[in-house]
C-alpha cells in the first residue's frame, strides 16, 4: 500500500493506493473536514457520524461502499478510518452545499482549470518533450535550453 497526502485549501486529504483493487481510497473524515471547511478533527468526525447515520436510515449505498483502513493519526498511532474510492467521494460531496462541493470536486477531479490540473498538464508536457533525457544533472550545459523552456511556458527547476 502506498500512502499519499494531498492538500485542498491547506487542509490535508489522506489517501491510500490499493494494489489489489488498483484504486485510491480517500479518508472520509478528511473529505468531510474539507467540505465543511472544518480543520477540527473532532468536529469533522462528529459530522461524519451524524451524516453516516442519516444516510444509513435512508438506505443510501454510500455507507456500504465505505471500507476501513489503518491511517496514522496526529498522535503517531494508526487507527481504522472510513475510506471511500473516487466514486464514493463524488457521491459524498453531493451531501454538502453546492458551492463548497463544486470547488472541491473541481480540485479532486483534476480539471485543467485548477492549479493541480495545470501542474499535471505541464509535468506531462515536460516529460513528453524528451527534454529530461537531454539534461546532465549538475552541469551548466543543462541550462542551454532554458530559453526554449521559457518560450514553451514550462516550469524550470535545475
Amino acid at each position: 500500500m502506498k500512502i499519499s497526502i494531498r492538500f485542498f485549501n491547506d487542509q490535508e486529504v489522506r489517501d491510500v493506493w490499493d494494489d489489489e483493487h488498483a484504486k485510491w481510497w480517500f479518508s472520509v473524515l478528511d473529505i468531510v473536514g474539507v467540505l465543511n471547511e472544518e480543520p477540527d478533527y473532532t468536529k469533522a468526525r462528529n459530522y461524519w457520524k451524524y451524516l453516516k447515520a442519516k444516510l444509513k436510515k435512508e438506505n443510501h449505498q454510500l455507507v456500504s461502499a465505505t471500507t476501513q483502513l489503518k491511517l496514522s493519526a496526529t498522535d503517531g498511532k494508526k487507527y481504522k478510518t472510513d475510506m471511500l474510492d473516487s466514486e464514493g467521494i463524488i457521491q459524498l460531496s453531493g451531501n454538502f452545499p453546492n458551492n463548497k462541493a463544486t470547488k472541491f470536486l473541481d480540485w479532486f477531479l483534476y480539471s485543467d482549470t485548477t492549479i493541480d490540473g495545470q501542474s499535471k498538464k505541464k509535468a506531462y508536457t515536460f516529460f513528453e518533450s524528451n527534454f529530461v533525457n537531454e539534461l546532465e544533472i549538475g552541469h551548466m550545459k543543462s541550462c542551454k535550453d532554458k530559453g526554449r523552456l521559457q518560450r514553451e511556458n514550462m516550469p524550470i527547476t535545475i
